[in-house]
């Protein structure tokens, strides 16, 4: 189904973005794993609007709430629903959105779709359908921590034409939070971050590139074929709303190289298979093979802005539209922990895939 994303470890996410709710069922979690609400809120406050001057000024908590699956602080193995109330929501800012198509939005594919649409900020392609995934992340998350110890981070590398340095190093969840925008070099977050407050003062949006890396993930992991890995990556990526692009390891760069340059050559170390460099981004034939996961993730501009851009209304006339509403200047910000949380989502699906697969039986 189109509301629904995993094999073994499924989520549904459900809700609109101005209507009393959105939520997410989780079904295949591990029963007796020790959950707590706040390691779900955690996440959630990482993604939640109004955090910053850079962001949506929405305020919502976001404060999350088992409604099943989670049994005097642990999961029961039955499946786990997750509900996180509205509180300010404004769907009178979107009266004239009933008429008109935001350029670039969703409005006129939805009509185009089903007939109809929820014109109040979007509806159901509204970036906060994610807190269903973040919350559901979380769990894939400790899941996996507590599995192999592996260690997912996201962070901002661009925004607009701003980009930080080229770097080698991990780096650690404090530095990345350390500024709004989420970029662990503090020199380029200080000019992304003024770069996004000029283009909000002008009523207009830039988009940017996350990176994400993962280390700790044992050799194994994906499938042959159609459920590659990176395949199952890039769709994860890019059913995320605002995407345009995703590319592992050297990605469009590595097309500049010859074969000779971009090989991983093998080494053993510490007595086990290992590659020399990592152009491969931790996957070969669709399959971890032990070393770092890398990928990016490409964010357009936010497509509502809060200019008048030309437009049709749903009768077919010629008319002009500026938004209102609140808004990110710049969707990549919030984006981290989601990045995060559906490739925490992933990873869990096909660790448990592997492990069907290979340790159900010994001959």
């Amino acid at each position: 189904m189109p509301n629904s994303f995993g094999t073994l470890f499924t989520i549904t996410t459900w809700g609109e973005s101005h209507g009393p709710g959105v939520g997410v069922v989780i079904d295949g979690c591990p029963p007796n794993l020790p959950l707590a609400v706040e390691e779900i809120q955690a996440e959630l406050d990482r993604r939640r609007p109004g955090q910053s001057d850079i962001v949506t000024p929405r305020q919502e908590e976001d404060r999350v709430e088992f409604l099943s699956g989670v049994h005097e602080g642990r999961t029961t193995g039955t499946p786990i629903s997750m509900l996180v109330r509205n509180a300010d929501a404004r769907p009178a800012a979107y009266d004239e959105m009933k008429e008109k198509f935001r350029p670039s939005h969703a409005d006129y594919t939805y009509q185009a779709k089903f007939g109809l649409r929820d014109p109040r900020g979007g509806g159901r392609s509204s970036a906060r359908e994610t807190i269903g995934r973040v919350a559901a992340g979380a769990i894939a998350k400790k899941i996996l921590t507590l599995a192999g110890a592996v260690e997912i981070r996201a962070f901002i590398t661009r925004v607009h034409d701003i980009e930080m340095p080229v770097t080698e190093h991990f780096p650690s969840l404090a530095e990345v939070e350390a500024t709004p925008v989420r970029c662990p070099h503090p020199e380029t977050a200080v000019r992304m971050i003024e770069r996004i407050k000029a283009v909000r003062g002008q009523g207009d949006s830039v988009g940017g590139v996350i990176e994400c890396r993962v280390r700790g993930l044992p050799p194994g992991l994906g499938e042959p074929v159609f459920d590659r890995l990176e395949a199952d990556l890039a769709k994860a990526m890019l059913s995320l709303p605002a995407t345009k692009g995703f590319e592992v390891g050297s990605g469009f760069a590595g097309t500049r190289l010859q074969g000779s340059e971009h090989n991983d050559s093998f080494e053993m170390r510490a007595g086990r298979v290992r590659t020399t460099t990592n152009r491969s981004g931790g996957v070969q034939g669709g399959i971890s093979n032990g070393e770092e996961l890398v990928f990016r993730v490409a964010f357009k501009p936010t497509a509502t802005i809060l200019q008048a851009q030309k437009t049709v209304d749903v009768h077919g006339h010629d008319t002009e539209l500026a938004a209102r509403g609140r808004h990110d200047p710049c969707v990549v910000p919030r984006a981290v922990p989601i990045v995060e949380a559906m490739t925490a989502l992933v990873l869990l699906d096909h660790w448990m895939r592997h492990a069907a697969q290979n340790q159900t039986f010994k001959f």
